[in-house]
């Protein structure tokens, strides 16, 4: 009997969430978030721009924690234009990449009034055809075809390019709907008609200019399963990205769990959604954008009942008012919030305040020669994040110095 169509996650939070206009991640927050999502069950992490020299050694200190079994299931992608020159820069500054995804644009808008004259609908073609190839030879295990503005793309000429992408060895097309142009409808019948006439593992990949991101997502889910091929739904934590954002990652999987519809597809078990409350209340605090008090599953309201008609209701059955338990979140204990004295291991931090520091997180140093060695790290992950350090990462520092180190480290 034929499995049936798998649906994954492969979040882009470290790629397209940190080009969220105006805000940021530091290298740490970015470890941090893929050893969150390596705890989740996530399947890929596209984990940043390997052409980019800042992230060279993020990237290659993530590798290596990879390779130790540290992030032990996730997948690091990175993200590439689809061009010779990009490949042999990524596999030149990040020798250890396993995981690609290649891009360029395909609809007429773009290939007109973006390339202005450089490149023509077979000049794209060749160009990513050439650069699926160079990755191969490169060393890539799996690599993505990414159609940006596939929303936008003719259909025939959509159809050409991931003929073109599978016949190269593309391992998955990713259907880009760049300016979150598609609705529900259009990007269902869009992948059927795709997959129905080329048989390819595809992502979806939606932007929320029209608040359709998660709708959309799930549809083009849908019609891939539909027409028999596994799915990767693109997302990120709290909806970060471009513009209004991308499809947020614990709603994607809420719709999926529990829309209505939805019960015969499969969504790869290794995700846990119990760690929902954790992931997104870091990446809350480490963008510094607050956690919109209606959003589904981790908003403050979103168990929240007030009406006297939903209040009774849901302290009589659960389900009178709630689709699903916030526990299966990872909600519930109590949060609390130190009032008395508090020392924090800072920048400018002594030794003194900061041993009372870790010994509150019952970390013990061998010797003074080691805890030296962290409280400089610590120092230096203070002034990289330009933010008071929270637990977890002062225990990855404390775990894993040989990493931090590297991390902060960068070389103009």
């Amino acid at each position: 009997m034929k499995a049936k169509p798998k649906i994954r996650i492969i979040d882009v939070t470290n790629r397209d969430g940190v080009q969220t206009s105006r805000i940021c991640l530091s290298k740490l927050e970015k470890t941090m978030i893929n050893m969150y999502l390596n705890d989740m069950g996530i399947f890929q992490s596209e984990f940043g721009f390997p052409v980019t020299r800042h992230e060279t050694s993020y990237l290659n200190a993530n590798l290596e924690l990879a390779k130790k079994g540290v992030i032990a299931d996730l997948r690091l992608g990175g993200w590439v234009r689809a061009t010779k020159g990009d490949v042999k820069a990524a596999f030149k500054l990040a020798p250890g990449l396993k995981h690609l995804n290649l891009s360029i644009s395909t609809s007429d808008q773009m290939i007109v009034n973006k390339f202005k004259g450089k490149l023509d609908h077979k000049s794209v073609i060749k160009e990513m055809t050439q650069a699926v190839g160079d990755a191969f030879k490169s060393g890539a295990k799996s690599i993505g075809v990414n159609a940006e503005d596939a929303s936008r793309t003719r259909m025939d000429y959509l159809i050409e390019f991931t003929q073109a992408a599978k016949k190269a060895g593309a391992h998955r097309l990713r259907y880009c709907d760049t300016l979150g142009y598609d609705t529900p409808f259009t990007i269902y019948e869009r992948v059927r008609q795709l997959l129905k006439a080329v048989k390819i593992p595809i992502e979806i990949h939606c932007h929320n200019d029209l608040g359709l991101v998660v709708a959309n997502s799930l549809a083009g889910a849908k019609a891939a399963c539909d027409a028999g091929c596994d799915t990767y739904i693109n997302t990120c934590i709290n909806g970060m990205g471009e513009r209004a954002g991308n499809a947020d990652l614990v709603s994607v999987i809420l719709a999926i769990k529990y829309g209505s519809g939805m019960r015969n597809y499969s969504l790869d078990e290794r995700i846990n959604l119990r760690k929902s409350w954790r992931i997104c209340k870091y990446a809350s605090y480490a963008f510094g954008v607050p956690i919109p008090i209606n959003q589904p599953g981790i908003g403050a309201n979103a168990f929240a009942h007030e009406s006297g008609i939903h209040a009774d209701g849901a302290l009589k059955d659960r389900r009178n008012y709630e689709l699903y338990d916030y526990e299966e979140l990872g909600r519930g204990e109590l949060e609390v919030i130190d009032t008395g004295r508090k020392i924090t291991a800072g920048e400018y931090s002594g030794i003194k305040g900061f041993r009372n520091v870790y010994e509150k997180l019952e970390i013990r140093f061998h010797d003074d020669l080691e805890a030296a060695r962290i409280l400089e790290l610590v120092r230096y992950g203070n002034v990289h994040n330009q933010k008071p350090l929270v637990d977890d990462e002062l225990k990855f520092i404390a775990k894993y110095p040989d990493f931090a180190e590297k991390i902060f480290s960068m070389t103009p």
